[in-house]
């Protein structure tokens, strides 16, 4: 690889900090998917984290008392002294403490070798290519915060094509929609650069919430947020008619809104499928305003090439037919969508030594 050609797809924030520790000095190199619904970490080329990005804290020391997988299991369901806090909201970090202590405590996930020291981290983070550098610079706290020395800082679209296998630096057009958490991320990439991008804080809890609305105003019937997103994953989908893949009905127990009765309400997929219609509707838009904004030559590409679909967004049934129908372009579903973004950090992470502005 070129030296300099990772200037465009690698967004450098770091500050430089020196750390001595004698004879016990050592650095641990390690990629993060930052998501607002899971952060995902890779360490040596491999997955070793894979948590929600949810993190308990007691309300009178502040102290944490859970992070990822035990703290998503307190969510909704804690009682005065504990808060569970998702910190970061439509992609972008909403509680700064929060996050902090979320990631130190997925850090401590990581096998390190040694518990006796901490080890110097080298850290690549995946963010929204429409963050500002207000919410740029509170990325790149957090980490320092949590132990990080050398914090670098990369475009996730960048990084699930990356970690696609997508030959990120040749001289066509590709184009990414990462659909996560809590922002779409649209961006068309070629030479190792982002040509035009569109992001927009909308995507699953986006989806959720139409859920959690619709299941109020159509069943009367409440459900919670991780309600809803059980019915999301049972019979999500983006169109109302899938044939032989559609999946059965999801039967919801929960109080009548009114009366506080317990109902028990069969949803199938059809009426999930419309009420996600409006917010569907906008991905759509998105995808067709990032096209708009594509040089000719890049479109040609991007045509001929289809139009890549990664995060969790990704998965939801019929989405990919029903954006090839709209847009007239294939669409395709990434092998693995909910990991692509953290795949690319990872190999971001191994190229950093090649590039000596990096440093």
């Amino acid at each position: 690889m070129r030296k300099g050609a990772g200037e465009a797809w690698v967004l450098l924030i770091k500050q430089d900090k020196q750390k001595t520790m004698g004879f016990f000095s050592f650095t641990q190199e390690i990629a993060m998917d930052l998501g607002t619904a899971n952060t995902i970490i890779t360490s040596g080329g491999k997955i070793v984290v894979d948590e929600p990005s949810v993190v308990a804290l007691d309300k009178r020391t502040d102290k944490m008392i859970a992070v990822g997988e035990r703290a998503k299991l307190m969510y909704e369901k804690t009682h005065e002294n504990i808060r569970t806090v998702r910190p970061l909201r439509e992609g972008v970090i909403a509680d700064f403490y929060a996050c902090e202590q979320m990631i130190r405590g997925l850090i401590r996930m990581v096998h390190t070798g040694s518990r006796l020291f901490s080890p110097s981290l080298r850290m690549v983070i995946g963010v929204p290519s429409g963050s500002t550098e207000v919410e740029l610079r509170a990325v790149r706290d957090s980490a320092e915060h949590a132990g990080g020395r050398d914090v670098y800082l990369i475009y996730e679209p960048m990084a699930a094509a990356i970690g696609m296998g997508i030959d990120v630096e040749a001289p066509e057009g590709n184009m990414i929609v990462d659909i996560g958490g809590g922002s779409t991320e649209i961006a068309v990439i070629s030479l190792g650069g982002i040509v035009s991008n569109n992001s927009i804080r909308l995507a699953g809890d986006a989806l959720t919430a139409d859920i959690q609305e619709y299941m109020s105003r159509q069943h009367n019937v409440k459900v919670s947020e991780r309600m809803a997103e059980r019915i999301k994953i049972h019979v999500g989908a983006a169109l109302t008619e899938l044939g032989e893949d559609a999946p059965e009905d999801y039967v919801v127990d929960g109080p009548n809104r009114i009366t506080a009765l317990p109902m028990k309400v069969p949803v199938c997929y059809q009426e999930v499928a419309h009420c996600m219609e409006k917010s569907i509707a906008r991905i759509e838009t998105a995808v067709l305003s990032a096209l708009e904004n594509t040089p000719p030559e890049l479109y040609a590409d991007i045509v001929h090439n289809g139009i890549y679909l990664t995060g969790g967004g990704a998965l939801l049934r019929g989405l990919d037919k029903r954006l090839t129908d709209k847009i007239n372009i294939p669409f395709h579903i990434a092998d693995d969508p909910l990991h692509s973004v953290a795949k690319g950090t990872g190999v971001a992470l191994k190229n950093v030594n090649n590039f000596s502005f990096l440093m």
